[in-house]
């Protein structure tokens, strides 16, 4: 008897999951499409007022002005008039955790995290569940590639880039390994809880921690430069790191935590890296620009960290960097991060409401985050030859006024922009339309 409920729950469990499951993937590109009549922003800085954008088999074959551009009627087998409306290449989210929690309280559903200090191992990409209902929440605002990254620990693991309309983690990747994270020690602890703030006091400890990744990073370059008798996973795991192949996330926010952070990956022989969140890079701008470091920045729509910095710090942070000429992203990490994910471009239209170029805001979560991730030859810009992942809005997609999306393709592919959210705002219109 006993058993028989198992099976009787175990079955209502699985029939729940195909019904609210995902659905499905977009397939393969086989009719070549022509955006015409749009207003065209590039990504790259350059827009076009009335283009012409065309794609086939999943590539950008066209980018012109649809008023000089002579074409033959039968060029393509698709033609979508974009009059009074925009496109953009679609958004990119990096550090996130999207397919990793679906359900915060539910333990099961939660593989972000793995057991131990050093993890650059742990590879986030065979936990990304390409199914998840929050990964279909961020589509209908234009985010259609994201960077899944994996927390905790003090080398958390390995991230990758997928592109977010997949049946599996092997179809979903865009760029597999790209990145191991590296949480540097704060120079600061605070006690207490997130309700009730303790007293703020420095990190004994911090010079023992500097230590500890500094003797890491150093016994696996020896490691990886010597033939080893016996494979040791770990160590194995960071010799990208050291030949340039892959990329050093380190996650600070203080002055002194990226100022040491560059300075040991730098005596360690890193060649590729990258601060996620810098609240105070603006400190660290002339270390940046010598060393050629990008920042990811944190998310903007937030509060300072002091009493004696300006308010608006958060907001003008991505044009103070970017005047000082660092290559510069947006990333969402923090409470809800997942859930919130979907408002990735309205953090860029605030850093455009505070001083910066509204096509460089642009740039932020389209180009210049594609370079950051090592995957600007594919993404990021509108450019024939591009994987055509793009969207098609009504208004500007950077505020969420106008941000609707009409169209969405990645690598060609036309997506459903329909979530469980829409389903359920459908049905209740429905109900109370009829009393």
């Amino acid at each position: 008897m006993k058993n028989e409920h198992l099976y009787i729950l175990l079955l209502s469990f699985c029939t729940s999951l195909t019904v609210n499951a995902q659905q499905i993937p977009a397939q393969k590109q086989t009719k070549s499409i022509l955006i015409l009549n749009a207003t065209a922003h590039l990504g790259n800085g350059t827009v076009i007022e009335n283009s012409a954008i065309g794609f086939k088999d999943g590539k950008i074959t066209l980018v012109a002005d649809a008023t000089t551009i002579r074409l033959a009627a039968d060029a393509y087998d698709t033609t979508i008039d974009g009059a009074g409306k925009h496109i953009y290449p679609g958004f990119i989210a990096p550090n996130s955790t999207l397919g990793l929690v679906e359900i915060d309280a539910v333990k099961s559903s939660d593989d972000q995290e793995e057991i131990g200090s050093f993890n650059p191992n742990v590879r986030s990409i065979i936990a990304y569940n390409s199914e998840s209902k929050v990964v279909e929440t961020v589509r209908p605002n234009g985010i259609l590639i994201a960077q899944i990254a994996p927390r905790g620990g003090r080398i958390s693991g390995t991230s990758s880039v997928v592109q977010l309309d997949a049946w599996s983690w092997k179809d979903a990747v865009l760029k597999e390994n790209d990145g191991i994270h590296l949480n540097f020690p704060s120079t600061f602890r605070r006690s207490g809880s997130w309700f009730e703030p303790g007293i703020v006091e420095p990190n004994k400890d911090y010079p023992k921690q500097v230590e500890e990744i500094n003797a890491f990073l150093a016994n696996a370059k020896a490691y990886n430069q010597t033939a080893a008798k016996e494979k040791n996973i770990i160590l194995d795991a960071t010799k990208s790191l050291f030949d340039g192949s892959q990329t050093l996330y380190i996650h600070a926010d203080e002055e002194k935590q990226i100022t040491d952070g560059i300075q040991l990956a730098i005596n360690n022989q890193i060649k590729k890296i990258v601060i996620i969140g810098g609240f105070e890079a603006y400190k660290s701008a002339d270390l940046l620009q010598k060393y050629n470091v990008g920042v990811l920045l944190r998310r903007v729509h937030d509060m300072p960290t002091s009493d004696d910095q300006d308010v608006n710090l958060p907001y003008k942070m991505a044009k103070m960097l970017t005047d000082k000429g660092i290559l510069v992203g947006l990333e969402n990490s923090g409470d809800h991060e997942r859930m919130s994910t979907r408002n990735l471009p309205f953090l860029a239209g605030t850093c455009a409401a505070f001083g910066l170029d509204k096509e460089k805001a642009l740039q932020l979560i389209t180009s210049n985050t594609a370079k950051l991730l090592g995957i600007d030859s594919s993404c990021g810009t509108l450019e024939t030859g591009k994987d055509a992942t793009l969207f098609i809005s009504e208004g500007d997609a950077l505020d969420m006024r106008t941000n609707k999306l009409t169209s969405a393709f990645i690598q060609g592919r036309t997506i459903n922009l329909e979530t469980f959210q829409t389903k359920l705002n459908d049905k209740f219109k429905a109900k109370y339309n009829q009393q």
